[in-house]
């Protein structure tokens, strides 16, 4: 009988995929350990109650020195160490600038293609991460879609709705969303005519030092009024250089991804919830949902 995973003790960490273009070429990053000889992905340990893409963004940094713009959700893997279990978390990471500093856990890191990568890591549940890499194709940009935070109710708030604030809550979910969204490195970053949306992305506009642009088509009459319209500005969106980040509401959202055919099991669009988009000629490639930003 196999073990019963679920009884075991989990160890949590997170990496990714490091990559950057080279000419025609697309690169990957192995990191050597000296410890253990072997090559690998760049990965280590989450610190207590920090977010698993923050530890990837982190871990990658220490190992490698990059400063790093996220990307999809790769796979995510486990492995048996001693009587517990690893769970690594992955995501593939634009590389943005940096250089290595050799040191004790990382003494030497490589820059190889796809195919040259999968051939000297050591490990096969790297090799699976890097395929799944590879499906894809790396030079999407993302456009975040991401629902305003909690605003309390409708029915208790007596001016106008769109005048409608973030509660207590909403403005903690904002904020501490913040560094996460930072991570995916948004170029720019807009919002529906809805206080609440300019609300849910002012602090990550502040901390990425961009204004918040209101884009009246990502409310849920904006869309109504023109599904067409607001799906094509999402595309321009996604054609120019760099990510996007969009605060939008219930409605739009999953209409956005239904007209997308983004490849997802479904659409949910929880309050203060994250879609992270990948396209590629205008077609949805990857789709990956986070219920709140900081998970």
């Amino acid at each position: 009988m196999r073990p019963d995973n679920s009884l075991r003790p989990v160890t949590p960490a997170a990496g990714g995929v490091l990559w950057r273009t080279d000419g025609a070429h697309l690169l990957v990053a192995l990191v050597h350990r000296p410890r253990y000889d072997d090559w690998t992905l760049p990965k280590g340990k989450a610190n207590s109650g920090e977010p698993r893409l923050l530890t990837a963004v982190r871990e990658v940094g220490e190992e490698t020195g990059a400063v790093v713009e996220v990307g999809r959700r790769l796979t995510t893997v486990e492995y048996p160490i001693g009587d517990g279990i690893k769970r690594v978390w992955h995501w593939a990471m634009r590389y943005r600038s940096g250089e290595h500093s050799p040191g004790d856990e990382v003494d030497r890191i490589r820059w190889l293609t796809v195919a040259e990568a999968t051939q000297l890591l050591t490990y096969p549940v790297d090799r699976c991460v890097l395929a799944d890499f590879a499906r894809v194709p790396a030079t999407t940009n993302s456009v975040l879609l991401l629902r305003h935070a909690k605003a309390g109710k409708r029915s208790e708030f007596s001016g106008a709705d769109e005048l409608r604030p973030l509660d207590k809550i909403g403005r903690r979910h904002a904020r501490e969303a913040a560094p996460v969204l930072a991570a995916f490195n948004p170029h720019r970053v807009l919002s529906a005519d809805r206080v609440r949306c300019e609300q849910t992305v002012a602090p990550a506009a502040k901390l990425l030092g961009l204004d918040v642009e209101r884009a009246p088509g990502f409310s849920d009459e904006g869309y109504l009024a023109s599904p067409a319209r607001t799906t094509e500005s999402l595309q321009q969106l996604a054609e120019l250089a760099g990510s996007s980040l969009i605060c939008s509401q219930g409605l739009t959202i999953p209409g956005l991804l239904e007209d997308l055919s983004a490849p997802a099991p479904g659409y949910p669009a929880r309050k203060g919830s994250l879609w992270v988009l990948a396209l590629h000629q205008r077609r949805a490639v990857a789709a990956d949902y986070y219920p709140h930003p900081n998970l």
